[in-house]
């Protein structure tokens, strides 16, 4: 018998108390080994919408909502007795005439009229208040090609802008996705369906919501971090970008919880798993964060120990100074005031000048030592993007007469830069003959410094699967932009492939490119949510900014 269960139970469970969740676990635990045991009480409900739906008795208030076939069994929802026979009541899962998906239906007749709170009250002449049906001219075809179940087809073509989120609300997330995308000038994709006796659960839309457990192991991962439901529920897009194989670096992007994070874990688990002598780095930003992902990869791998053990999770400046003092030696890394200390020699033994100390400094972060300038020439041509102060040749000399006394001072100390760091580790892993890390995976890829990304361009080596970059250039905080193509031995390494994290109906969403310059995403329904929440006006819900 299949034991499944859906992301509505992890959802509820993680709404209950501590206690009932010890009590909901041990009891889903039984039903996975034996459904069958006298203990377990089973209860038809008196109105449901699906036969198959029962409930199984917790506690004297607690009750998990199951559906139950000879088949297979399911666990839906749990929660107090009352509510739980509610949600039982109103819902049904069926298989969708056009897809084939398998899906958790709200009953139409069982949903009161969808209301929108009214936040700011505007006088608005007649004729505006009669809004613009959103999907009035599709046709039931298409709009049942994109998951719509068909007892809600008259309600999405009644749909304005709106009424839309709160009709989305109640509808299986394909279709919610789908018609919010649409809604914002989009075109999702459809899948085609399924030949016919093909199990209505393997569905790609159907994996999204419906999990199959194979032993008690993943079980208890799925119940113990409910919060985290989707380090199992992987949607069935992320999964195909973590097990896809690139024939050299690539780059998913997608906004802030789009699940990157997550794609990067099961990526680096996913690779460590296929090539049994491989070491793995999976690393980002901070410390901090690198605790994080370790922390979540414990979890992920629960069952799997030694896989874990030949995956090594730092931050950027953690894992450089480890292999800097593996191949090259201790690091003397500067300090920001040493380095503010030699900007301020230098800048008193240049005469004239009207540059202030904060300028100088961070040009010198910013533009020479972030991109290893040695030399009048290559200070004189650098492209400063993100610097706002346009500088003259006759400006950049002044300066770069300033930055050459910083250079021979620090160089004089016997200190580096984090910067220096990582061009000399670049050069060095260039020289050897066999890599630390035969694959890398980066999470927060957008905070990347120059120098850290040719060191990660001499560590993948142009090999097929070698590095894995998550992130979203919106969300950068620590680096000026820079263009990944200017760096020659990187768009040289190996073609890239851009992905979205975001892009469930998008399968199309690949596109190799001859460079690293372009973070590449698709137009997402998930994106495209964010910008119709954003509006502020009469009638529509409250926005995140207004």
């Amino acid at each position: 018998m299949e034991f499944r269960i859906a992301d509505t139970f992890t959802g509820s469970l993680a709404r209950l108390t501590v206690d009932e969740q010890k009590a909901v676990k041990t009891t889903a635990f039984d039903l996975q080994v034996n459904p069958a045991h006298p203990s377990l009480q089973f209860h038809k409900l008196e109105r449901p919408k699906d036969p198959n739906f029962a409930s199984v008795r917790v506690s004297k208030d607690i009750r998990i909502i199951v559906h139950r076939t000879s088949a297979s069994l399911l666990l839906c929802y749990v929660d107090h007795h009352d509510e739980a026979y509610r949600w039982a009541e109103r819902r049904r899962i069926e298989t969708h005439p056009k897809t084939g998906a398998a899906q958790l239906v709200e009953v139409r007749e069982t949903v009161k009229e969808i209301t929108i709170p009214r936040y700011v009250e505007i006088d608005q002449p007649a004729l505006a208040k009669t809004k613009a049906l959103l999907f009035g001219g599709i046709s039931d075809d298409r709009l049942l090609g994109y998951g719509v179940p068909t007892e809600w087809l008259a309600d999405v073509r009644q749909a304005t802008e709106d009424s839309l989120l709160g009709l989305s609300d109640h509808l299986p997330a394909e279709a919610a996705e789908a018609l919010l995308e649409l809604a914002t000038g989009g075109t999702p994709a459809q899948f085609m369906a399924p030949p016919a006796g093909t199990d209505p659960f393997s569905h790609p839309d159907a994996q999204r919501r419906f999990r199959t457990m194979h032993d008690g192991q993943e079980l208890q991962r799925a119940l113990d971090y409910p919060w985290e439901r989707w380090t199992v529920f992987l949607h069935p897009a992320q999964e195909q970008l973590v097990r896809t194989a690139f024939n050299g670096p690539a780059r998913v992007a997608g906004s802030a919880g789009t699940g990157k994070t997550i794609v990067a874990l099961h990526r680096a688990a996913w690779l460590a798993r296929g090539n049994p002598n491989a070491r793995v780095l999976l690393a980002t930003f901070s410390d901090t964060l690198a605790n994080a992902l370790q922390t979540r990869l414990r979890r992920l791998l629960g069952n799997e120990p030694r896989l874990g053990e030949r995956i090594d999770v730092h931050s950027f400046d953690a894992i450089g100074s480890r292999l800097y003092k593996a191949h090259i030696g201790e690091p003397k890394i500067a300090s920001r005031e040493d380095v503010r200390a030699a900007n301020k020699e230098a800048s008193d033994a240049v005469i004239g000048h009207r540059f202030t100390p904060h300028f100088l400094l961070t040009e010198w972060e910013q533009v020479v030592d972030a991109w290893q300038l040695d030399g009048w020439e290559a200070y004189r041509d650098v492209a400063r993007l993100g610097r706002k102060t346009r500088l003259p040749e006759a400006q950049r000399k002044v300066l770069w007469s300033i930055f050459e006394r910083v250079r021979k001072a620090l160089g004089g100390r016997g200190l580096i830069t984090r910067a220096e760091m990582f061009t000399a580790l670049a050069a060095a892993l260039a020289k050897m003959g066999k890599t630390p890390f035969e694959f890398a995976v980066i999470d927060e890829a957008q905070d990347l410094s120059v120098a850290q990304l040719r060191f990660l361009a001499a560590l993948g080596g142009g090999r097929p699967d070698a590095l894995f970059f998550a992130g979203d250039l919106g969300q950068r905080i620590f680096q000026l932009p820079f263009s990944w193509k200017s760096l020659g031995s990187i768009s040289a390494a190996a073609r890239a492939r851009s992905r979205s994290t975001t892009a469930p109906r998008t399968r199309s969403a690949r596109r190799p490119t001859g460079c690293w310059s372009r973070w590449w995403r698709t137009s997402t329904a998930t994106m495209r949510t964010a910008a119709i929440r954003s509006r502020c006006s009469t009638g529509r819900r409250r926005s995140y900014g207004c």
